[in-house]
């Protein structure tokens, strides 16, 4: 009889115990859209076909974005695969592709390439 007393209180400990858990829980990743990557470089696109010298400032605030966006392994393969795709289709200046962070001041994720190897970036 003295078990039964105490069974509220052994579930709410329990309870208590499972709802803990779930709070430290890792919160799994979350992988940028390709949407949002696309936003990001839109104002580069003509710049990347057919530009000259320095890629406008608005190029390298969307490129920036996207630096400071794709940080885990899963952002970072996400978005190499958006923008291989859209190099496909674009079929970028290699050249002017490959100089863009540079020429902008920053370090991007991954390489503006339709041949770039997603499987390799982390």
């Amino acid at each position: 009889m003295d078990q039964t007393r105490n069974a509220p209180g052994k579930l709410l400990a329990l309870a208590a115990v499972l709802f803990l858990l779930l709070l430290l829980a890792p919160v799994s990743e979350s992988a940028i859209s390709c949407s949002d990557v696309l936003k990001d470089l839109r104002p580069c696109v003509n710049y990347l076909r057919s530009g000259t010298g320095k890629p406008p400032a608005t190029c390298c605030a969307g490129a920036s974005s996207l630096a400071r966006s794709a940080t885990t392994p899963a952002d970072k393969r996400a978005a190499c695969s958006c923008i291989k795709s859209a190099a496909q289709q674009i079929n970028p200046n290699a050249r002017l592709a490959q100089a863009l962070p540079g020429n902008c001041g920053i370090t991007l994720p991954v390489a503006v390439s339709p041949n770039v190897d997603c499987s390799k970036v982390s």
